[in-house]
């Protein structure tokens, strides 16, 4: 590798391990906030009227040969199968495992929270919220995020979209002198900053962009601030 490639491909990095805490400052106790949960009506709504529509042909298919109807082949076809099969058969043991894997699969669903892609915020009662809606005066509310709901006793839960955040913090990335262009990915416990740099030296450039999006996380206002990791590479075009 000549030196004009390792100019190239040198990188400036660094990678925080980001506490868990929800203070608005650092070192302010966390303040407990929930993930949202998912109404789940379409895949309910879906999952129903499968049951039903097998229900009502099994139904069907009874009362047809109740009354004296031949049964539907393929109820005949696989009574005939499941007593001709021993249950140390593979497609008998392979059915079952499948059918308790989705059993499984779908009581994790039930209880995971889900919407994956919506971060919740902190309450307005903590940190600068607390200042922000004393300043608002009583009765008013602010709009802190992409979303928000009322939980119990009336109090508004706030949160902001994945994607959403994700723009946010690439504006302030692009604010940053000396980057060219830039790259954030938020996930639920970490955030990813990849930047290309045409000119200052590229540790100034990661020390600034590490502030800058520091600083952006905190504004978001989010319950559980991720961990941070920011890279920086030199862009090949500004070596020519």
């Amino acid at each position: 590798m000549n030196a004009d490639q390792k100019m190239r491909q040198s990188t400036s990095a660094s990678a925080y391990g980001g506490r868990a805490g929800t203070g608005a400052r650092d070192g302010d106790p966390p303040a407990p906030t929930r993930r949202f949960w998912s109404v789940r009506r379409v895949p309910a709504g879906i999952v129903a009227l499968v049951i039903a529509a097998i229900s009502g042909l099994l139904l069907y298919d009874v009362a047809a040969v109740r009354s004296g109807r031949p049964a539907m082949r393929w109820r005949e076809w696989l009574a005939d199968e499941l007593a001709a099969r021993p249950l140390d058969d593979a497609w008998v043991m392979g059915g079952a495992a499948l059918l308790a894997a989705l059993g499984v699969w779908m009581v994790v669903l039930a209880l995971a929270p889900g919407l994956r892609g919506l971060l919740p915020m902190r309450p307005p009662e903590s940190g600068a919220e607390a200042e922000a809606g004393a300043e608002a005066g009583p009765g008013k509310v602010v709009e802190a995020g992409a979303g928000s709901r009322v939980g119990a006793g009336g109090a508004v839960r706030a949160g902001i979209d994945r994607t959403s955040a994700g723009l946010v913090l690439r504006d302030r990335a692009m604010e940053v002198p000396g980057v060219r262009s830039a790259r954030v990915d938020v996930g639920r416990r970490r955030v990813r900053a990849r930047a290309l740099a045409h000119f200052r030296d590229l540790d100034e450039v990661r020390a600034d962009l590490d502030a800058a999006l520091h600083e952006g996380i905190r504004q978001l206002g989010l319950a559980r601030r991720p961990a941070l990791s920011v890279r920086v590479r030199r862009s090949a075009k500004s070596k020519g």
